[in-house]
């Protein structure tokens, strides 16, 4: 439930560097823990590819049958994608969290929000 090969955030989203992506790129989704929490994931809204993101700050939401909740950018950048597979299946989210579920790509700049390791990460939900 909390894959090694990714950094984490208080806020419950997930940051995988991306082979070949150049420096500073990275894959952003939100956790297991996250979207159990959700429930069923009904829709999603991410930024269009070339936004700018800041730290810190909402880069989108995801609605579900529960309520609807702001995605947070771990890292400032430019978007140089974003899994447009969402559009016509939200649910992805909630079958495949760190695979297919995936939300968008990031050209990083600047220094991101405190990450945690996995080990954090299960110590602050609980897991």
């Amino acid at each position: 439930m909390f894959p090694e090969d990714v950094q984490y955030t208080a806020e419950h989203e997930w940051v995988r560097s991306i082979d070949g992506g150049g420096a500073g790129s990275i894959r952003i989704g939100i956790t297991a823990y996250a979207q159990e929490a959700l429930g069923d994931v009904v829709f999603v809204s991410l930024p269009a590819v070339g936004a700018t993101v800041a730290a810190g700050e909402p880069l989108g939401e995801i609605e579900s049958t529960k309520s609807v909740s702001d995605i947070y950018a771990p890292v400032g950048g430019t978007v140089t994608a974003r899994n447009d597979a969402l559009d016509g299946s939200p649910e992805l989210v909630n079958s495949d969290p760190y695979g297919e579920g995936w939300l968008i790509e990031i050209a990083a700049q600047g220094d991101p929000v405190a990450l945690l390791s996995a080990a954090d990460y299960r110590a602050l939900v609980g897991g």
